[in-house]
């Protein structure tokens, strides 16, 4: 039991002036003179039998550590009905190891309306597991407005499960400056608001805010750290650094290593490294990971090593994971297995996908697929679409779906991909575009190509103007179409060369099919060899339906052939002409059939 009941006794009844925390410091000296000169008047006042100076010069040398020399003028200030005394002597009973007896004179102190006399009877009985009578005693000291007291009663209502009747009097407690019970109400708030959905828990987090803030002010640190993290959240990260700092000065490992890692999204690693030095030594095992993350980054592997140890000793089971992540990127395999196996086991979900993987890489596809579906159960979103993968190589269509439904019902872009291309083969549009603009979306060029091709087959003809040329407008498959473009999808690329071609920008056109048949498209050489022929340029356009026609384009080399048999070049014309019957399709062969029967005549006559 402390002496902050006395102390607010003292203070409330005014005989002791509680200094403001803005006033300026006084010299140390001038305060210890000042001091002893009060506690010799109030000795002399109380020599001659003034009961007020007994009870204060008693509390003063109680504050003091003076047990022996408080007791007899707190004695004599409670034998003359002083019931501030009867609570100080109650507490220094109770600080010389005589809780019975103390509990003796705060029942008297509280009989008389001693509100910090009730709050530590109050304490005393629950401390000896008779809770009617300490909310009886604690309900007292907090109807008299006595902060502790309703602080201690609404501690002991939530243990009993009565979360009304705890929040009453912790926000009564919290209103009258009690930090601790600022910041438990500001936590239930906190809570309440994660059971609320559908925004109605917003003004319960507005409210915790306000009472984190109040905490913070009050020197609280992990309301500080609290407080940070919203602001961060928010995007106020000056503000939320600065209550950081706080925090972590006040010896919040947390918030040392949240301080660290808002240093080192700011580009400040080395002062980032130093807050989270702090923290891994104070036993947080987040700040030890970010440690071991830093020194991976920079090559210093061993060091690396040491932190992620650290991290898991600190039962952080992310440092396995990671120490699993060195392993594998140093091609050390086994121990690779181990780290994933331990953070596998301990249920870390990515851990487990990880091993999963190293397995099915090895051969081992039997051993993979359970700890695939143990990550997928838990929540891995990776994991739920490599079983997607594995049933589909297995021909298991339907079950593949089922777990790339659910990988893509999470966000993984990948897996809406295979979901809306599903839906392609069972011809059911409406979903097949769902799930393509959700991949195309999440940055999946194939997808943003195929909900393109999808929103084309059913675009309508567009209407003529009124001069009879065609109106001039983007449809939003071609913006798709050229979203897939511009992130080097091929096909993309010809179509949106094909669209600019069909509205007369040869340049555009060109451009497109350019970078197309740099990247490899067969169709992109032979449609810019055909905008190139029509320009004039039959040389060049001969190089690109080359190009095409060796990567299997049946059309170039029908092209080439004719080219070839104009320039009176036959045996080469009748290469190409072979070529091209050999490549097709059916209508390509026939003609180049006849090409080359015409060429072979022409060379034989």
């Amino acid at each position: 039991m402390d002496v902050m009941g006395d102390r607010t006794t003292l203070f409330e009844t005014g005989r002791i002036e509680q200094p403001s925390p803005r006033e300026e410091p006084r010299d140390e000296t001038a305060e210890a003179a000042d001091e002893a000169a009060e506690e010799l008047r109030r000795r002399l006042a109380a020599e001659a039998g003034d009961v007020e100076a007994m009870s204060v010069l008693g509390a003063m040398l109680l504050r003091r550590g003076d047990l022996a020399g408080a007791e007899p003028h707190l004695r004599a200030a409670t034998a003359a009905g002083d019931r501030a005394a009867a609570n100080n002597l109650g507490v220094l009973l109770f600080q010389r190891g005589y809780p019975e007896e103390a509990a003796g004179w705060w029942r008297i102190a509280a009989v008389a309306g001693s509100a910090p006399a009730a709050h530590a009877l109050g304490r005393h009985h629950r401390e000896r597991g008779d809770e009617p009578a300490a909310e009886y005693w604690l309900r007292q000291s907090a109807e008299q407005d006595h902060a502790l007291g309703a602080y201690a009663l609404a501690d002991l209502l939530e243990h009993r499960g009565d979360a009304a009747g705890a929040e009453r009097w912790m926000r009564a407690a919290a209103e009258r400056g009690h930090r601790e019970a600022a910041y438990r109400l500001a936590r239930a708030l906190d809570r309440k608001a994660a059971r609320e959905t559908g925004g109605t828990g917003l003004p319960f987090l507005e409210e915790a805010e306000q009472w984190y803030r109040q905490a913070a002010a009050r020197g609280h640190r992990r309301a500080a750290l609290h407080l940070g993290a919203i602001l961060e959240k928010r995007g106020e990260l000056k503000e939320a650094g600065r209550w950081y700092l706080m925090s972590a000065k006040d010896g919040e490992a947390r918030a040392a290593c949240a301080l660290g890692f808002l240093l080192r999204d700011a580009g400040d690693t080395e002062n980032a490294a130093v807050w989270w030095l702090r923290a891994a030594q104070d036993g947080d095992g987040n700040a030890a990971n970010a440690l071991g993350a830093l020194h991976a980054e920079r090559g210093e592997t061993q060091t690396a090593e040491r932190w992620y140890r650290a991290a898991m000793d600190a039962g952080d089971v992310n440092g396995a994971y990671n120490l699993g992540l060195l392993c594998a990127e140093q091609g050390r395999t086994v121990p690779a297995e181990q780290w994933y196996r331990r953070a596998a086991y301990a249920g870390h979900r990515e851990a487990a996908n990880a091993l999963a993987i190293l397995l099915l890489t090895s051969g081992d596809e039997k051993g993979a697929e359970p700890w695939f579906s143990k990550a997928a159960e838990a929540g891995s979103v990776d994991a739920a679409f490599n079983l997607g993968i594995l049933h589909a190589g297995r021909k298991e269509e339907a079950a593949a779906l089922r777990w790339y439904e659910r990988a893509a019902g999470a966000g993984h872009t990948e897996a809406a991909l295979q979901v809306g291309m599903a839906r392609l083969r069972d011809g059911d549009g409406g979903e097949a575009e769902r799930f393509l603009r959700c991949a195309a979306g999440g940055g999946s060029a194939e997808a943003a190509y195929r909900l393109a091709a999808v929103l084309d087959a059913r675009r309508p003809p567009e209407p003529a103007h009124e001069l009879g040329e065609p109106l001039n407008r983007r449809s939003e498959c071609e913006e798709w179409y050229e979203r897939a473009a511009l992130q080097g999808h091929r096909r993309a690329q010809v179509r949106v060369g094909m669209l600019a071609a069909a509205r007369g920008d040869v340049v555009e056109a060109a451009r497109w099919y350019r970078e197309a048949a740099e990247a490899g498209s067969r169709n992109g050489a032979f449609n810019l060899g055909l905008l190139l022929a029509r320009e004039g340029s039959e040389p060049e356009a001969a190089v690109w339906w080359a190009r095409a026609a060796d990567a299997g384009h049946g059309r170039a080399a029908l092209r080439l052939a004719l080219v070839y048999a104009r320039r009176g070049e036959l045996a080469e014309g009748q290469c190409w002409a072979d070529r091209a019957a050999a490549l097709g399709p059916a209508a390509v062969t026939e003609r180049a059939i006849r090409l080359r029967d015409a060429l072979r005549e022409e060379l034989s006559a």
